[in-house]
């Protein structure tokens, strides 16, 4: 089999939003890739080899890879405690990761989102979440999250930056987002901050 990375190119050419692809370390991506048993034929693995990640649709989608300064790489961010291969972070501080929802089953992708602050199965396996996010399946997933003006917000950020928002987007006060006060936090406390283990 083939190198996945091209087929994942010609999808992030053709999204209709912009996807940036971050700069990769050779020797970081190889170690990820080593620790986590992954080649380059499957989506997961070229992306992690190929990119220190994408940000999808402005930044507000981070795709985790093979890191990026402010970015860990897919193995960093992993809780093998949970049985969580964390693969992608929000803006908001929402969680992708990819994990059996049963022992019997195949691994799919789940989200832990701030504004319900549990987890939700995608039914979907690594490749077809990544080929629809990059596809225009963000916009839809996001709408009722984002506010106007959002874009030009969200692009001011850097990588490792999210938006901390107050009230919480779980509360009643909080779910109208132009609403509540927003300001720049490191991305991965603002993870933790929201919870979602296990």
């Amino acid at each position: 089999m083939q190198d996945a990375w091209p087929e994942i190119s010609a999808v992030v050419a053709a999204a209709p939003y912009r996807v940036q692809v971050l700069p990769v370390d050779a020797g970081r991506a190889e170690r990820c890739r080593t620790a986590l048993g992954l080649t380059t034929q499957s989506w997961l693995g070229a992306l992690v080899t190929h990119t220190g990640g994408l940000l999808v649709d402005q930044g507000w989608l981070r795709v985790l890879g093979g890191g990026h300064a402010g970015l860990p790489d897919v193995a960093e961010a992993a809780d093998p405690a949970a049985q969580l291969l964390t693969v992608a972070y929000d803006v908001l501080g929402g969680r992708f990761a990819w994990t059996q929802a049963r022992p019997d089953a195949p691994p799919t992708v789940h989200y832990f989102g701030p504004d319900v602050l549990a987890w939700e199965d995608l039914g979907q396996g690594y490749a077809d979440w990544l080929y629809a996010m990059l596809a225009g399946s963000v916009t839809e997933f996001y709408a009722s999250l984002r506010w106007p003006g959002w874009a030009e917000e969200v692009a001011a950020l850097s990588p490792g930056e999210g938006l901390h928002t107050s009230p919480p987007p779980s509360t009643v006060e909080g779910a109208d987002l132009s609403r509540a006060a927003r300001r720049p936090v490191p991305l991965t406390g603002l993870v933790a901050h929201h919870g979602g283990r296990g």
